[in-house]
């Protein structure tokens, strides 16, 4: 196979020099109602993800007085909570190993109902253990457990989310509906990241370290088995249907699981670049700041927790927008724009964030947002169209696990721990930097793939009449 650009070119079948013409049973006509369900249950899944998330960073002072003892330093139990923090990436690329292959042999939709339970229980289980000074060293043992099983389980829930989403769309369509999975992210972190503020506001503080921690996790039980309702009344996708049918034809159940470390290697390599920077200003952001801002400049926690819920909220009203950008413009473009932005940006809008007041901070903070965005609409589309369908449940969580692990997940802790070592606050901005710049090579590399079938798959419209006028026009 012809290489281009560090991807594995991909030609239509040509027939004396033409495409090949199209048959009307090549084309995947989408159906709208089950599309509107499996883009809706695939973002609960994510919004139940972040709202975790959101919830952990926001609370991360209140966790580290409850599961640490006092009579360490307030620097070294932010370590430690954020230490337990990133214990669940380390268990992510496993979960994807795991789940993703599984995905790519049994289908998309039952492995995204497991993952769904299984996120529900990790996070139940946090609400439910005692504190440090109820059972001593467990406490903190057992945090960093149930972290891991969170972990595990979100392993194979992004990487099965977007390939989901991106089988179900029109090819026309598939940022902007992708786009409704990062809306789910910043809809659960949102809801995460109030739920605490309010409580900081209006919870007396030994009230909150008692009990009153607990709530936003225990809420992961209700959450867990609606989501899991509405994934399991799901049908599965129909690039797989199809992908499974003709395997059974052939009589084999799929790729062999090593083909996509000798044949997929370059879009493997490219996929953990985009990821990089994506998932580093996205931890960034909204993991990292709410503790930077309380801790390292001082600033009033509930103010600082304002600041930046509001910045996702207009991050919320943008982001279907720069979906259906995407899909007019290119991934490539939007993703290239980001990375400059982080590169060029990351230093001017950090110095407003440290040095300006109330407003040059929250400026500073919305442009790192508006950064962050350019990734959020197009990287939902963008990554499971790096793979062919055999493969790409388990290609795109492997690659996208073993990123978050090192680079994303890893953020806070790395943050924090170098801060604490130099005394240094700028950092975020040099980390920033140098994201943008190791994704700008990852985008240069990749394939402009915007209003294209996937890999493997035939072309997928919304009406009869599309799929009518592509046929009429492939001949």
């Amino acid at each position: 196979m012809p290489v281009h650009g560090g991807l594995v070119a991909r030609s239509a079948p040509k027939i004396r020099g033409r495409k090949k013409k199209l048959r009307y049973e090549d084309i995947t006509v989408v159906d709208q109602s089950l599309l509107k369900r499996a883009v809706g249950a695939a973002a609960l899944g994510n919004a139940m993800e972040w709202f975790d998330f959101g919830v952990y960073a926001y609370i991360a002072d209140t966790i580290a007085e409850v599961f640490f003892p006092a009579s360490v330093s307030p620097g070294v139990r932010l370590i430690g909570t954020f230490g337990a923090f990133t214990a669940a990436f380390l268990m992510r690329p496993l979960g994807g190993l795991v789940f993703g292959p599984l995905g790519d042999r049994i289908g998309r939709q039952k492995v995204l109902a497991v993952t769904m339970i299984m996120m529900a229980i990790g996070t139940l289980c946090i609400g439910l253990i005692p504190s440090y000074s109820s059972i001593g060293v467990w406490s903190p043992i057992l945090l960093v457990l149930a972290r891991m099983v969170q972990g595990f389980s979100t392993g194979g829930e992004y990487g099965g989310a977007t390939t989901f989403i991106a089988e179900y769309s029109p090819d026309k369509r598939r940022g902007f509906m992708g786009s409704w999975l990062e809306f789910g992210t910043l809809s659960g972190y949102v809801l995460g990241a109030s739920v605490v503020t309010g409580m900081k506001a209006w919870v007396p503080h030994e009230t909150l370290l008692d009990w009153g921690w607990r709530v936003p996790f225990l809420v992961a039980g209700p959450l867990g088995i609606i989501g899991l309702y509405m994934r399991l009344k799901l049908e599965e996708t129909p690039a797989f249907q199809k992908h499974a049918a003709e395997a059974e034809k052939r009589g084999r159940s799929g790729e062999p699981f090593w083909k996509m470390f000798t044949e997929y290697w370059p879009a493997l390599l490219i996929c953990v670049g985009l990821v990089l920077v994506f998932n580093v200003t996205d931890y960034m952001l909204l993991s990292y700041m709410p503790t930077y801002l309380s801790e390292q400049l001082h600033l009033d926690a509930t103010h600082g927790l304002l600041l930046i819920i509001v910045v996702m909220v207009v991050m919320m009203l943008i982001i279907l927008v720069g979906g259906r950008i995407t899909d007019h413009v290119g991934r490539k473009p939007v993703m290239m724009a980001g990375c400059i932005g982080f590169f060029v940006l990351s230093w001017p809008l950090m110095l407003l964030v440290h040095d300006g007041g109330l407003v040059l901070t929250f400026l500073g903070l919305m442009g790192l947002g508006l950064l962050l965005l350019c990734f959020e609409v197009s990287m939902p589309a963008a990554l499971p169209a790096l793979f062919p369908t055999a493969i790409r449940y388990g290609a795109l969580s492997i690659a996208f696990n073993i990123s978050v692990s090192l680079f994303g997940g890893t953020t806070p802790l790395v943050m924090q721990s170098l801060i604490s070592a130099t005394g240094h606050d700028f950092w975020p901005a040099w980390y920033l930097m140098a994201a943008g710049a190791i994704g700008a090579v990852a985008v240069y590399f990749s394939r402009e793939t915007a209003n294209k079938p996937l890999w493997g798959s035939g072309p997928a419209v919304s009406t009869e009449a599309e799929a009518r006028e592509l046929v009429r026009d492939s001949g």
